[in-house]
């Protein structure tokens, strides 16, 4: 798969359905203001590019589209660390050695699986989740308490198998 920087803009991202639109920037600066974070103008400046990706994407790549001059890559890692304690974005890791994030709505915790392919690491969301006896049995058969999983699906897309 396809490692930092300019690979980001292959990525397509087909939504299964139900996660809706995006929230308005107004509604996400409120989220850090609650929080008792400072709305920087760099902040304001990730938050609208998150809004507009339709796909997990990485900080080199949120760096390369915000407009030069914005904030320096430092400045992206470090807000992006922040927004991921506050659970306004997630990480998701496909195996490539490259995180990528997601906006999150407001109490959304963000769970759904992909479908990542393995040539031009395009990426299909997978809603549907059917782990949730495996978990219980798990959890029964081991002792353990509040298990969980992450979970993502590798292959060839159409497009790359040429059909």
């Amino acid at each position: 798969m396809g490692g930092e920087g300019h690979h980001d803009c292959r990525l397509d991202h087909c939504h299964g359905g139900g996660l809706g639109e995006h929230p308005a920037t107004p509604e996400l600066t409120n989220r850090l203001r609650r929080k008792s974070r400072r709305v920087t103008g760099a902040r304001q400046a990730i938050l609208n590019l998150l809004r507009t990706q339709s796909h997990p994407i990485s900080i080199r790549g949120i760096f390369e589209r915000l407009p030069q001059g914005d904030c320096d890559l430092a400045t992206v890692y470090r807000s992006m660390h922040l927004l991921e304690g506050m659970e306004m974005v997630k990480r998701y890791e496909f195996g490539d050695g490259v995180a990528r994030f997601e906006l999150l709505r407001d109490g959304d915790d963000g769970h759904h699986h992909h479908l990542v392919c393995t040539r031009c690491a395009s990426v299909v969301e997978i809603e549907e989740c059917g782990m949730g006896q495996l978990e219980e049995r798990m959890a029964a058969a081991y002792g353990f308490a509040a298990v969980t999983h992450k979970l993502e699906f590798f292959g060839i897309c159409p497009r790359c198998q040429g059909v």
